[in-house]
């Protein structure tokens, strides 16, 4: 193959990938109404096609450019916004300030769930005080297979409670979820800030999805900067909304966002794959053991809930101690 058709062929490649993609996002875009998402979506790859029949008239390189100058005009400004009409878990978002050594978070969500769909919204504050702060648990949580899990954490404190944290996508009451669409600008992110009878709760109890709780041995203080920087995000976001990417930004890389992890440790393929990032804590030390290798460990990491379990003030407890079925 001469250098020419090669050249020629990435172009080619490359036109239909960056093509794909502006199409995509445009049908996944949170532009109103959903005719006009749908029509953009469609006239874009028309666009690029027609563009290739005018060059009697205008170069195909001069309208290809154009053509996608604009797009990308539109989507590197396009904001992300916190005034939308969300999705009813999403619609309060909790807030952190910090006075001295204690931390009040507004907003804590602590819903009561009949079905996924059928709950009582209800929130409180509460104040944490950083000397009290005397645990961090990884949390896993598997809907499907082994390889994606949605991962988060939640701190422990002396006096019993536990707030936990998770970076997900804020969705709109308009849109069903998709994963496609976290590639693009779809979802804001958005940090539930819970309690765990509200954020476990419905993955163990209501979902029936299968959960894994891991004790972290990070240091108190590396513990206490992690919360820290998690409350400073909370607070960034009610201010300044910025967009959720399934890539680049999701509940995992955040995590390691979060915790100024190296990129060599953000790129680790268990990562991208989030249902192996408790075998990469493992494999870095990061995890309590009790000296069982990480197979082992993870069978005795899931949360078993007895089948009438009730969501009650003694879940924190319950899920500790992992009572048989």
């Amino acid at each position: 193959m001469s250098t020419q058709r090669f050249l020629r062929g990435i172009g080619w490649f490359f036109l239909a990938c960056m093509t794909a993609f502006a199409t995509a996002a445009l049908f996944y875009s949170t532009l109103e109404p959903d005719s006009l998402r749908n029509a953009l979506a469609a006239l874009f790859p028309t666009c690029v096609l027609i563009a290739f029949f005018i060059r009697r008239f205008i170069s195909t390189t001069v309208s290809l450019t154009t053509l996608f100058a604009v797009f990308w005009g539109w989507y590197l400004t396009d904001p992300p916004r916190n005034d939308r009409d969300w999705a009813g878990e999403y619609a309060v978002p909790a807030d952190a300030t910090l006075n001295g050594r204690v931390a009040h978070i507004a907003h804590v969500r602590n819903f009561t769930y009949r079905t996924t769909e059928d709950y009582t919204p209800h929130y409180y504050d509460a104040d944490y005080n950083l000397d009290d702060l005397t645990s961090l648990d990884l949390i896993t949580s598997y809907w499907a297979g082994e390889s994606i899990a949605h991962v988060f954490l939640s701190f422990g404190f002396k006096d019993g409670r536990h707030l936990a944290l998770s970076i997900e996508t804020r969705r709109q009451k308009t849109f069903s979820y998709s994963a496609i669409a976290g590639f693009f600008h779809h979802y804001e992110t958005f940090y539930v800030t819970a309690d765990e009878r509200d954020l476990i709760g419905v993955r163990t109890d209501i979902r029936k999805e299968r959960v894994y709780l891991y004790t972290l041995t990070l240091s108190p203080q590396a513990r206490e900067r992690l919360f820290l920087s998690y409350l400073a995000e909370i607070h960034h976001l009610t201010v300044q909304p910025e967009w959720y990417n399934t890539l680049t930004d999701n509940c995992t890389t955040g995590i390691l966002t979060r915790a100024q992890a190296k990129w060599r440790y953000r790129l680790d393929w268990r990562v991208l794959l989030s249902g192996y990032t408790a075998s990469l804590a493992y494999d870095l030390g990061l995890l309590q053991t009790h000296g069982l290798s990480f197979p082992a460990l993870k069978q005795a990491s899931r949360i078993q809930r007895p089948a009438h379990a009730v969501l009650d003030d003694s879940f924190s407890t319950n899920i500790r101690t992992s009572p048989a079925p």
